[in-house]
C-alpha cells in the first residue's frame, strides 16, 4: 500500500446511530445514486490513511467491507456519536484520529487535507470545522493523546 495521504492520522466513520432522521435505517448503508453511502466516504477516506476504523453497533457484516476494523459502542442503546468517538480513540493507531459521520458522500479530500493541515499547525489541540459560525464535532481531527479529556467529558454526561 502506498503511503497515506494523511501520516500519523487514523480516521473513524461514524456509522452507530440509530438514524432517527431517516425511520430508523441504517444511515450508512442508505442508498445514494445506486451505493451505500459508506461506500462513497470510503472511496474518498482509504488512501488518507494506514488505520481506517468504523463505529458500527449493528450491520457489522455489511459494514465490514468499508474498514480496516470495526469498533463498537461500549454501552448498549445507542448512546450518542461521543460513544462512538471515545472507543475510535481507544483503537486509533495514530497520534491523531479524524472523525467524519457517514453521511456525507460528497465530502471532498482537499477539504479534509485542509483540517489537517490545520492539526499540524497545533499538534496538541483538537480542529474541527466551522460553517456559518457553527461548530461541526463530527468533522474533527482530535489528537489520540487527549482520550482522558473525552472519557471525562462522558463521565459528566456528555453524549453529542
Amino acid at each position: 500500500m502506498p503511503d497515506p495521504l494523511l501520516p500519523s492520522c487514523s480516521i473513524l466513520l461514524l456509522a452507530g446511530g440509530r438514524g432517527q432522521r431517516m425511520g430508523g435505517q441504517d444511515k450508512g448503508l442508505v442508498e445514494w445514486q445506486g451505493r451505500p453511502l459508506i461506500a462513497w466516504l470510503h472511496e474518498t477516506v482509504q488512501p488518507l490513511t494506514d488505520d481506517l476504523l468504523l463505529s458500527c453497533n449493528r450491520n457489522r457484516a455489511r459494514y465490514s467491507a468499508y474498514a480496516d476494523r470495526l469498533i463498537s459502542d461500549e454501552e448498549q442503546g445507542f448512546p450518542g456519536p461521543l460513544a462512538g468517538i471515545r472507543s475510535g480513540l481507544a483503537a486509533a493507531r495514530n497520534a491523531w484520529m479524524l472523525v467524519l459521520p457517514c453521511d456525507t458522500p460528497l465530502i471532498d479530500r482537499p477539504l479534509l487535507q485542509s483540517l489537517y493541515q490545520t492539526a499540524l499547525e497545533e499538534p496538541d489541540r483538537p480542529v474541527m470545522l466551522s460553517c456559518e459560525g457553527q461548530w461541526e464535532p463530527l468533522f474533527s481531527i482530535i489528537p489520540t493523546g487527549r482520550q482522558a479529556e473525552v472519557d471525562a467529558c462522558w463521565q459528566s454526561g456528555e453524549r453529542h
